[in-house]
């Protein structure tokens, strides 16, 4: 049996990218999902889990899932779960066919989905709610995505700035009147006055400013020395982190259907146990971090801030997992009316019926519940006292 973390990570081709993409085809809408234990095909017990960033508890649910056992009791014996520090794509990891199943936004894979006519579904909405701020100093001026004209907003890139686009369009701001500054994985683009205002999640770069000492007090920076502007207030909040699926696959192929299921009801398990335990999920995570050949350097505090404000994001009113029609379309809207500063669209036309499909993580979900798991419940937040670096 291998439980494994890959160390290493993956460069994916981008000719193979380009060469598969795959033609129209029935997705998860088409029919119900094959059974657990159906006799008709041999089950997979051998799976691969693309992240989109480095091991951190924004994907603790995972790394407790793995830590648990709950892989094992779906019936896998191989787990890998492969990290990415921005140099793998997830979904052109999952197109390429590099892993079977792949964390995303849902923004990011509806433009590839479009720019390459390949098919994806969205099998599972972990994150119901935006977790993207823009932050700026308390004497910015800026309030709201009405003060971005003629500022330096700053994002780190890779798709992350379609949502301040999305927000900008709403308010019938012209792209072209802000500059767009590639910040780094961290505040220090707004400490240093490189941007008026800089991109932050709610559970990482706002911790991360909160986590530094104010030269002028000898404290730690707070909350009252920030504008802080959230999208998910905004007409431009778009869905975050999606499980997703290779369409083609999920029709075709009844043992990855199967597998599909089995994953998400590990997954849920991983994510309902980070629920209830935060603590000890922000250890796992931790630990899966200072293990790993390539982490972003956060100490344990700063982790159990993000399984805090990862939960929140997850843990809202509907049930675990389930896409929120309205919730897509507002995401969908968003990305039809985002442009850019060069002009040019993330997409311009609705996306296939098969880009998401609640089947499966409700078969999950009410296999759970036969199986006595309590499936439902909401969030407790705790109280997390930062420290100087997260440490």
């Amino acid at each position: 049996m291998r439980h494994s973390i890959r160390r290493t990570l993956v460069a994916v081709s981008a000719v193979g990218i380009a060469s598969m993409a795959l033609a129209a085809c029935a997705g998860g809408d088409s029919g119900a999902p094959a059974a657990s234990g159906d006799s008709d095909f041999e089950p997979l017990t051998s799976i691969k889990l693309q992240l989109q960033w480095l091991p951190q508890a924004q994907f603790a649910g995972y790394y407790v899932a793995l830590d648990k056992g709950y892989f094992t009791e779906e019936g896998f014996d191989d787990v890998e779960i492969v990290p990415s520090g921005g140099d793998i794509v997830p979904q052109d990891a999952l197109v390429a066919g590099d892993v079977d199943f792949a964390v995303a936004w849902v923004p990011k894979v509806l433009g590839t989905l479009e720019a390459t006519g390949a098919e994806l579904t969205d099998i599972a909405q972990v994150f119901q709610k935006s977790g993207t701020l823009q932050v700026s100093w308390a004497d910015s001026g800026i309030t709201s995505v009405a003060d971005f004209e003629g500022k330096r907003i700053g994002s780190w890139g890779f798709g992350n700035e379609w949502e301040i686009f999305a927000a900008m369009a709403a308010d019938d701001l012209d792209s072209e009147s802000v500059s767009i500054t590639t910040q780094d994985f961290s505040m220090n683009a707004l400490l240093d006055g490189d941007v008026d205002a800089a991109q932050a999640m709610t559970y990482n770069e706002w911790a991360q400013v909160l986590e530094v000492v104010n030269p002028a007090t000898g404290k730690l920076y707070q909350p009252e020395d920030f504008n802080v502007i959230s999208y998910e207030a905004t007409e431009g909040a778009m869905l975050q982190d999606a499980l997703w699926a290779d369409t083609a696959r999920l029709s075709d192929d009844p043992a990855y259907a199967d597998a599909a299921v089995r994953f998400l009801k590990a997954v849920t398990k991983g994510w309902i146990f980070a629920r209830d335990n935060p603590e000890e999920a922000a250890s796992i995570t931790y630990d899966a971090a200072i293990n790993a050949e390539a982490a972003f350097p956060v100490g344990p505090v700063h982790q159990l801030w993000q399984m805090n404000e990862v939960n929140k994001l997850i843990w809202t009113d509907g049930d675990f997992g389930v896409v929120n029609e309205d919730a897509w379309k507002k995401t969908v809207a968003g990305a039809l009316k985002a442009v850019n500063q060069d002009g040019l669209n993330l997409i311009t036309e609705e996306p296939s019926d098969t880009a998401y499909s609640n089947e499966y993580i409700e078969k999950a979900l009410q296999e759970l519940e036969a199986e006595g798991v309590a499936v439902k419940g909401t969030y407790t937040p705790i109280d997390v006292t930062l420290t100087e670096g997260g440490k």
